[in-house]
């Protein structure tokens, strides 16, 4: 039996997806203001996780970062193009890329650190520090 037709009202305004959609929006504008347009927040996802965990292979980088494999290969590209990243095959396995940051790379990640930290302030602003943890507890459970 096909389920019945809701009789409730669909506001686009009160869905969790739209709801959040606008959050990210919301967050993306701050770090870009942060960052000058410099970065974008997959760039600096990839360069943080590097900053991170060293030197890994493109598709570990990718599943890291949440980004699919076409995402994560347009990034390096272009991080690579800018002297931040480097790529290199790995020896023990041809197929496979290894992703490496580049001196520049370890600098810009110094620098862009405090702004990375600043957007993630300012997007949380409006909440009180109980409400903030309360959020990302939350947030995690959803994802």
């Amino acid at each position: 039996m096909a389920p019945r037709p809701s009789h409730r009202p669909y506001v686009l305004d009160e869905q969790i997806g739209f709801i959040l959609r606008q959050v990210v929006q919301r967050h993306v504008a701050i770090f870009d203001g942060l960052m000058d347009g410099d970065l974008t927040p997959t760039q600096w996802a990839a360069l943080s996780k590097l900053a991170e965990v060293g030197t890994c292979s493109q598709n570990q980088l990718g599943r890291l970062t949440a980004m699919d494999v076409a995402t994560i290969k347009g990034v390096i590209d272009r991080l690579s193009a800018r002297g931040l990243t480097k790529t290199s095959a790995d020896p023990d396995d041809g197929r496979r890329l290894l992703v490496t940051l580049t001196p520049a790379g370890r600098e810009r990640v110094d620098q862009a650190v405090s702004g990375a930290f600043q957007a993630t302030e300012d997007t949380l602003a409006p909440l009180t520090p109980a409400e903030r943890e309360t959020l990302k507890s939350l947030l995690f459970k959803l994802k």
